[in-house]
């Protein structure tokens, strides 16, 4: 697949930079999207320019759409981010911070990007062990999502080609997805997680997301190198 090009869903967090790095070592020239959407974290933005830079991807595009305007999750509305929460409640439905209509609407503009630049491969890090709740990141979304880009582009219907939709580390841990990013080369610290960062960027270390990612990197048995508002506190 040397030299193909693919379209990479990057929003600058652990997921998306391993799928990142998993996209670049399959041999594809990738084309990073990433979004303003009206998220409060867009600190992330920043994260996923420092990963797009540290992998010299051939063009890294950031996209504004405001999804403000309908709220209804934690992470564009006025509606307090979760903390403190264990494992069993975050699994036990789908969370605040799950943004509606967020992956869709994602998926289709990297798939107009992809019918003008004629790659016929998009990559997202959707995972679907740390939010089993969240309905577009389960496989079967990936595969109709999949089905319906092909029904509805010009590529799909004549190029004699099929759109795929990626999404390598659906099933995998946290602990995994960061064993094998640093295979890859995957500096994380470069990453940002949190949902709910200070001011000068430091992670809160008690939302869903920190928590998450706390944990895998316990698990893996390497050091997290993220800033936490609170340094003790966030690694109790």
């Amino acid at each position: 697949m040397t030299g193909a090009n693919a379209i990479v869903l990057l929003s600058g967090g652990i997921d998306s930079s391993t799928t990142l790095a998993i996209a670049m070592s399959e041999g594809f020239d990738v084309y990073a999207m990433t979004f303003r959407y009206g998220q409060r974290h867009e600190i992330e933005l920043e994260a996923a320019g420092r990963i797009a830079e540290a992998f010299h991807v051939f063009e890294h595009r950031i996209v504004n759409i405001d999804l403000r305007g309908f709220g209804g999750s934690a992470l564009t509305d006025d509606i307090e981010v979760p903390t403190d929460r264990d494992s069993e409640t975050m699994n036990s439905a789908i969370p605040i911070t799950y943004v509606p209509g967020r992956n869709t609407l994602f998926l289709s503009y990297a798939v107009a990007w992809a019918e003008v630049i004629g790659a016929f491969d998009i990559f997202l890090g959707v995972n679907a062990m740390d939010y089993p709740g969240y309905p577009d990141c389960r496989p079967e979304y990936i595969v109709a999502y999949e089905t319906m880009a092909n029904l509805a582009t010009k590529v799909g219907g004549e190029s004699g080609k099929r759109l795929r939709i990626h999404a390598p580390l659906i099933m995998a841990s946290k602990a995994d997805i960061i064993r094998r990013g640093l295979e890859l080369d995957v500096d994380y610290g470069l990453t940002s997680t949190c949902y709910a960062p200070s001011s000068d960027g430091a992670a809160c270390g008690r939302c869903d997301a920190c928590q998450l990612r706390k944990d895998g990197f316990a698990k893996a048995g390497v050091e997290d190198p993220t800033e936490y508002a609170n340094l003790d506190e966030s690694r109790t």
